[in-house]
């Protein structure tokens, strides 16, 4: 008996094809409104892999996979696309035949066809999971100590069943209230994020990874990452007329950078900065809001009349990844500009 048990389970234990999992709840959809579920797949195999069929359990469903061989380690994804042509909930299946498993690989999506169905992507143009939300980043910029901005975020509940949204994994200068906290299918809350200040030690950005989940006991995971900036800012407030015309003025050459990679994996700029006051200027802070950017100052120092250069390379691979676009910022004691982003294009 131990060794049937044995043999059962080697299948499963042996298995190469791994899905990062096999069950999608697609949500709501119109009727006549086709919706697609997008199964994530590795080669987790010492060998290639090849595909062979992918065969839905009726007509009404079509499946999109890749037709080439697939390398060790590569990811790649099957699509099942549902036509939506009855009302009602729908449960369809379809099996994954292929050399890297003795037996086919079942994936299955749900979901239900209503007849009222309003759809929302617009509003709502990004999915997590059953819920869509109108932003993945929020951006707390040119905030002063001791303020309280706020941003919201909506979320809309395109499942089939009651959702309690909350974020996850809050820094200690974020807080955040749900209102409703509760939310029916086909329903919407709002989210309201407050930075307090007061608790971000450093002038210039700082960032953090927060996460939406749909329910209580949600895992974080790169689909319901929300990424959050702040900008903080020192105060010229107390400065006198008198004292910001003997203050330091920067002048730069550019602020926004062209890089045309064209072909190349890497590319370098470079921009001049000067002292045109008449005190030194500090320059406090340079950090990057995304990767796939190296930067390098010659002085962080400038006496009257001295000048510098910001030298930068550009990493192609890297900044396709980036969820932002690639900025560069410089907090410096200059009182017209303490905060100065240099944004740079990339072709």
């Amino acid at each position: 008996m131990m060794l049937l048990m044995m043999l059962a389970l080697l299948p499963t234990s042996a298995q190469k094809l791994i899905a990062e999992k096999t069950v999608i709840d697609v949500g709501k959809t119109g009727f006549q409104q086709p919706v697609t579920a997008v199964f994530e797949f590795q080669n987790k195999g010492v060998h290639r892999l090849k595909i062979e069929s992918v065969q839905p359990d009726c007509n009404c469903t079509a499946v999109e996979y890749p037709k080439t061989v697939i390398a060790k380690g590569e990811k790649f994804q099957v699509k099942m696309i549902y036509d939506a042509k009855m009302l009602g909930h729908f449960d369809k299946q379809a099996a994954i035949i292929s050399n890297g498993t003795k037996t086919p690989v079942y994936i299955r999506m749900k979901g239900i066809v209503s007849a009222d169905y309003q759809d929302f992507s617009g509003d709502y143009p990004i999915e997590m999971g059953n819920l869509r939300v109108d932003k993945n980043e929020l951006e707390f910029d040119n905030v002063n100590k001791g303020e309280l901005p706020i941003e919201q975020i909506h979320v809309y509940n395109n499942g089939t069943g009651l959702m309690r949204p909350y974020l996850m994994h809050l820094p200690s200068w974020l807080s955040a209230t749900v209102a409703p906290e509760e939310i029916r299918p086909g329903y919407a809350a709002t989210i309201s994020v407050t930075l307090n200040s007061q608790n971000v030690s450093d002038y210039g950005l700082t960032q953090s990874s927060i996460y939406l989940a749909a329910n209580p006991g949600d895992k974080a995971t790169k689909e319901n990452l929300i990424g959050v900036s702040a900008v903080l800012l020192p105060s010229f407030q107390q400065m006198s007329a008198q004292q910001k015309q003997y203050a330091p003025k920067m002048y730069l050459s550019k602020e926004q950078v062209d890089i045309v990679f064209d072909g190349k994996s890497k590319r370098k700029a470079e921009l001049q900065i000067s002292n045109i006051g008449r005190t030194p200027l500090n320059i406090s802070s340079l950090q990057m809001f995304t990767e796939g950017l190296q930067i390098s100052l010659g002085k962080t120092t400038l006496q009257t009349g001295e000048s510098t250069k910001l030298k930068i390379t550009a990493e192609r691979d890297e900044l396709k990844k980036a969820r932002t676009k690639p900025r560069i910022l410089m907090i410096t004691n200059d009182p017209d500009h303490s905060k100065v982003v240099i944004t740079i294009n990339v072709k």
